[in-house]
């Protein structure tokens, strides 16, 4: 008897009174039998009998209770019900896989991955097929083609993962082709769409205007080739801003335009030229800036206008450059790292504090911008492998 009270207090500590109740009132209402209600709310089912009965006592019965030959008819008509509600709930799943004009192989395929939702004798007379050719088709070993397309479908879903949800077809093309898998990108298009893998999608893009400075007799000596043949030759600036919880931090970048790698950033909770040229100076001391010989190009921003920028460029041997007034384009990839950072990390998190914000694009940058994620630019290489490949060939030379 110890045991039983023991038992008992565990149930009650374990199961709450509205708990209790709710599943009570799933066996009674909606007349379903003991063990499924149990099985599916993970209760023992003797524990639920128990519940049951002792709602009975508390809620006799005010009607007199059905005959045998009543109650048996009763029952078959629950039972009937049940059979056209999960008949109709199957169906409405289907989505008109079950016409007439759909193939057999196709119908097969919809009842196995409702198998365990339905009884499999009843999905075949619903969808009419036979059950002996769904056993055939169940018990069938797949195709060489088959068994290709499922291992394919495995190694797509490993680098649309690994890639934090953001490559599309052609990148996870470019992906299985490093890896030795020959396919074509069509064939991983039409296997993302089956597993419905959908890339992050940018914000619609809408310019945004820099206050101008005055840049005086600066010229634009990109004129938007934002191409070069080796490292430090030519690199391109801006500043974004990056929305906390706190406020706004403000990040600045430079790419160079050879390995589109960014090689110089700075964040801070201004956007004075210090924020710029900080961005410079990380460039410099990671050797990506050649004294009379790498040219910067930039909008015109009052930062890059100022006197003081244009002291510390000379400073380095830097030769400047700017775009035009309101001519985004003019700094077009500047601008498209900035949207790439934005579609891939900002706005899809949120930042408490403008540290974990730091923290946050510090690591894209430097664990997923310049040395995993594959640029189409680039021969859907990375900026390190390229820059590495370069390294390589002239020391070699």
């Amino acid at each position: 008897m110890g045991s039983t009270g023991r038992k008992g207090s565990l149930a009650e500590q374990k199961y709450s009174p509205e708990f209790r109740d709710a599943c009570v009132q799933e066996v009674i209402r909606s007349s379903r039998t003991i063990a499924q209600v149990a099985r599916e709310n993970g209760v023992v089912q003797q524990t639920l009998r128990n519940w049951v009965n002792a709602y009975k006592k508390q809620h006799p019965a005010a009607e007199p209770e059905l005959s045998v030959s009543e109650r048996a008819r009763l029952k078959q008509l629950e039972a009937e019900v049940r059979e056209l509600r999960a008949e109709n709930e199957f169906l409405g799943k289907s989505d008109g896989l079950l016409r007439e004009e759909t193939p057999v192989s196709v119908r097969y395929a919809f009842i196995r991955s409702e198998e365990g939702n339905y009884p499999v004798a009843s999905m075949c007379r619903w969808a009419r097929v036979s059950r002996s050719g769904y056993h055939a088709f169940r018990t069938r070993k797949p195709s060489t083609r088959a068994r290709r397309r499922a291992d394919l479908a495995a190694i797509i879903r490993f680098s649309f993962d690994e890639s934090d949800e953001t490559y599309g077809y052609r990148r996870v093309h470019a992906d299985l082709a490093r890896w030795g898998f020959q396919v074509d990108d069509e064939t991983v298009r039409s296997i993302m769409r089956e597993l419905d893998l959908v890339p992050c999608q940018p914000r619609p893009w809408r310019p945004v205007t820099t206050i101008p400075g005055q840049a005086g007799d600066t010229p634009d000596l990109v004129r938007r080739d934002f191409s070069a043949t080796e490292p430090g030759v030519k690199l391109v600036g801006d500043i974004t801003y990056i929305p906390t919880w706190e406020g706004w931090l403000y990040l600045a970048t430079v790419l160079d335009c050879f390995s589109k790698k960014v090689v110089g950033y700075a964040m801070a909770e201004h956007m004075r030229t210090s924020l710029v040229t900080d961005a410079l100076d990380m460039a410099a001391k990671n050797g990506r800036v050649r004294p009379g010989i790498t040219l910067m190009h930039t909008d015109r921003g009052t930062q890059y206008t100022s006197d003081e920028y244009a002291r510390h460029t000379e400073k380095l041997g830097v030769t400047r450059s700017v775009g035009r007034t309101g001519i985004c384009y003019d700094n077009a990839w500047a601008e498209s790292f900035n949207g790439t950072l934005k579609n891939e990390r900002v706005h899809r998190t949120e930042y408490p504090t403008r540290e974990h914000a730091r923290f946050d694009i510090t690591r894209y940058i430097e664990l997923r911008y310049n040395t995993r994620r594959l640029h189409s630019t680039l021969g859907y290489r990375t900026p390190n492998e390229v820059e590495e490949a370069w390294h390589t060939a002239n020391i070699a030379a």
